[in-house]
């Protein structure tokens, strides 16, 4: 039972895809009042350096840049900002809009901003800082948009962190991955189990409103009582929000060429499956709800932007391979750094291709993604669906359907791309 990309792994890698209310399992009326919201638009900015690369990842990084490189990206993407926000709108925007009306000349008001990586934090603090300010300064953000900072913990203290705070960071999402050294190692990650419980209380001293860790489940090796083990750690450190991803299998990474050449082991679907059961028992007694197939919040600290992606929103795209979707138009920057720069540089557009979806393409994204939330997704804007299956799926107990919005069950977690996929037309 592998996880679906990451929010983060959308934007910043393929070219397939919160401001909103609080979303929680049926029947919370929340969640029949979310399904159909329209989201405020985004900000996906993507930061590629890496210390190293973890043996997993195929994530667009950049291992070894040295502190000259890093302002001059810093340099750069504010550059691209300031290009992009001249611009406005309707330079993002397909000529052929799919519903609704054409975008105005001046930018709505945006509702988050996601700096992912990579690791953000490798850059100094007071460049990430300016990048931040020239968000704000650029585009009309909500009083109270979230703006979230991906950082490693080893990366982190309190005084970096109250840096970015005072830039305007509302959220951190720390990656832990794990807290026992064997997981640690497997999974390629440099920092001693304590830095997520540090970076973690830093963040907090710092003053931002809201942390998150991410986990990663079913490594091989790892037992039961070390994967629950790491909950508790999560959740001992007073985090606000939980993402628990599936180890998967990437190809050309060093784990996938250590799978096939050297004997090493492949997760496990099942093992996966069950520890997301675990995961889900746990952080449902500590009073965390799941608003989605791998992420756990307590009340009012769900992730604005990822349910954004969720729920088919807009967002721009800044920073090398960052991948953005406007009304329709999806467009994604040059992965290479240097090619990258080398264009913002020269004041041309850094894109590297675009595609226009139609309309049974957004239905479709629209249900794949929508049936991974617990607040489900509006019929309205995924008809037509195989009926026939969709009332097999509710006889069996994997999908609620009221007429009005379909949601996946308790039951029905852990198969939610593939209900959606039966779905389909």
């Amino acid at each position: 039972m592998p996880a679906a990309p990451s929010p983060r792994q959308r934007a910043a890698e393929a070219p397939g895809p919160p401001v909103g209310s609080r979303a929680a399992e049926a029947p919370d009326p929340h969640a029949a009042r979310g399904a159909g919201e329209a989201p405020a638009p985004g900000v996906y900015v993507h930061v590629p350096f890496c210390a190293h690369r973890c043996g997993y990842c195929n994530f667009a990084v950049d291992v070894g840049a040295d502190a000259g490189l890093r302002r001059r990206y810093t340099d750069g993407v504010l550059a691209h900002l300031a290009a992009v926000a001249e611009a406005g709108p309707r330079a993002l925007a397909p000529q052929t809009h799919h519903g609704g009306e054409a975008p105005g000349p001046g930018w709505p008001v945006l509702g988050s901003v996601f700096v992912g990586g990579g690791t953000p934090t490798l850059l100094d603090p007071g460049d990430l800082a300016r990048l931040l300010t020239g968000l704000v300064e650029a585009l009309p953000l909500a009083a109270d948009a979230e703006v979230t900072v991906e950082a490693n913990p080893e990366t982190v203290d309190e005084a970096s962190l109250a840096t970015l705070a005072a830039a305007g960071c509302t959220r951190v999402s720390i990656g832990a991955q794990a807290f026992e050294p064997a997981t640690l190692a497997f999974l390629d990650r440099r920092h001693d189990p304590e830095a997520p419980a540090r970076a973690a209380a830093d963040a907090r001293r710092a003053g931002l409103a809201s942390v998150s860790l991410d986990l990663i489940y079913g490594v091989p090796g790892q037992t039961p009582e070390q994967w629950e083990a790491g909950l508790d750690a999560a959740l001992e450190a007073g985090v606000d929000h939980l993402s628990c991803y599936a180890l998967t299998l990437e190809r050309n990474t060093p784990y996938a060429r250590a799978v096939a050449l050297d004997g090493v082991p492949a997760p496990d679907d099942d093992v996966a499956a069950a520890r997301m059961a675990a995961a889900g028992q746990r952080l449902r007694r500590a009073g965390l709800r799941r608003y989605e197939v791998s992420n756990w919040a307590r009340p009012g600290h769900e992730s604005a932007h990822n349910r954004m992606y969720w729920r088919g929103g807009d967002y721009l795209a800044l920073g090398a391979a960052a991948h953005g979707h406007w009304q329709g138009r999806r467009w994604w920057n040059l992965r290479p750094t240097q090619r990258y720069l080398a264009r913002v540089e020269a004041g041309q557009a850094p894109t590297g291709g675009q595609e226009i979806l139609d309309e049974a393409t957004r239905r479709a994204e629209r249900l794949l993604l929508g049936l991974r939330t617990a607040e489900g997704v509006a019929r309205a804007e995924v008809t037509p669906i195989d009926e026939e299956a969709a009332a097999a799926l509710v006889a069996g107990g994997l999908l609620a359907d009221d007429g009005a919005v379909l949601r996946v069950t308790e039951a029905g977690w852990a198969l939610a791309d593939g209900l959606a996929v039966r779905l389909l037309p």
